[in-house]
């Protein structure tokens, strides 16, 4: 006699039908309703067609797409939200100070807050300085004996970079015992940077763009601020200081003036807490703002290590500086990649185009009015 077949399904097909008795039919069919898009590529793509690809893709193409459409309707936006730019990072020394600039330039951004480093790069380029090509492989102990410094791949020179700290010492000099908000600070300094076209001080000064840099000591700057408080110590004199607290007070009350925020972080740091808690720091003047309106981040940290720069901006919305019904994106890319393809698709999509720019009237650190114009 021939053993008896098993009882169960026929085929693979009962077997799957079988499987999936109970199945939700009607929630499956709405969360499987958008397939994704093969990103296509042809020898006339542009920028903004690529990115708008992305955002029928997945992943981290999916996040960028999203943003740079988020950035563009920050920009369209009738309600004209004030758009805050924080950036961290080497981005001089990664190629990325002409996008800064353009940025700023084409009336895509209205407030600056930045790390020093990036400024201070920035002032070291305008005295000459430039960052050149490296090898993350190269003898740093040869570098250190030739006064070469390394960032990553890229090396600048030692040398430069102290008449830079010393050109911002004898500079401070002239402002001796008084005492100012590093936007006051570098709106003076700026000066000497209006020439250079590819400046990020000077495009600021250029465009009356407030540049905050609430960590200015932490950089080439603050070396060249702390050779001119030593002196002037020394020699019984009051120097120079900049006030960190009249930061907070400048840019809240540009905060609590505008109809609406938006921020575009490119890294984490310190710009993304300063500018996030100024919208906090709006309690002060008896307001709630409600959060920013748009919100866009490009970082490489992650949000599992419970660290600032990574932390979400859906996490941002609890402490109530994102507002609850808030359009954010972040897309997790290395900065150098991701901020070029932001501002190329603004920049072909003619997203600022009729945007009035923001002209800002200030009494020392008091913001007597910030007009259209």
């Amino acid at each position: 006699m021939g053993s008896k077949r098993p009882k169960g399904p026929d085929s693979a097909r009962e077997y799957i039908h079988a499987a999936a008795v109970g199945v939700d039919r009607k929630r499956k069919r709405a969360l499987l309703g958008r397939a994704t898009t093969p990103v296509r590529v042809t020898r006339a793509t542009t920028v903004s067609q690529l990115l708008d690809a992305y955002r029928e893709a997945s992943f981290q193409a999916r996040a960028l797409g999203k943003a740079a459409a988020i950035f563009e309707a920050m920009l369209r936006d009738r309600q004209r939200p004030t758009i805050f730019l924080g950036m961290a990072g080497s981005l001089i020394a990664a190629g990325m100070r002409q996008v800064i600039v353009d940025l700023i330039e084409q009336n895509m951004v209205d407030v600056v807050v930045s790390t020093g480093a990036i400024v201070s790069q920035d002032f070291y380029q305008v005295r000459g300085g430039r960052h050149y090509h490296g090898h993350p492989d190269a003898d740093d102990k040869e570098l250190r004996d030739l006064y070469i410094d390394r960032l990553y791949d890229t090396f600048i020179d030692e040398e430069k970079y102290w008449a830079t700290d010393l050109a911002v010492s004898k500079f401070a000099d002239g402002l001796a015992g008084k005492s100012m908000s590093s936007r006051q600070f570098l709106s003076l300094l700026a000066r000497e940077a209006r020439q250079d076209k590819g400046s990020i001080l000077g495009a600021c000064s250029r465009r009356g763009i407030p540049l905050f840099v609430p960590a200015l000591n932490d950089s080439s700057i603050g070396i060249g601020l702390t050779e001119h408080y030593h002196r002037f110590r020394r020699q019984g004199r009051a120097p120079f200081q900049i006030s960190s607290i009249a930061d907070n007070y400048e840019l809240t009350q540009i905060v609590v003036k505008s109809p609406a925020t938006a921020a575009l972080y490119i890294s984490g740091g310190v710009p993304k807490n300063y500018i996030n808690d100024s919208i906090v720091m709006s309690y002060i003047f008896g307001i709630d703002t409600g959060g920013h309106k748009y919100a866009l981040q490009i970082t490489t940290d992650a949000p599992h290590w419970g660290g600032l720069g990574g932390s979400t901006l859906s996490e941002a919305t609890s402490w109530g500086k994102v507002s609850k019904k808030a359009t954010h994106e972040m897309a997790f890319i290395e900065t150098s990649v991701a901020l070029p393809m932001l501002y190329g698709y603004a920049l072909q999509k003619n997203a600022a185009r009729g945007r009035k720019r923001l002209s800002y009237t200030w009494d020392a650190d008091i913001l007597k009015s910030v007009r259209r114009v």
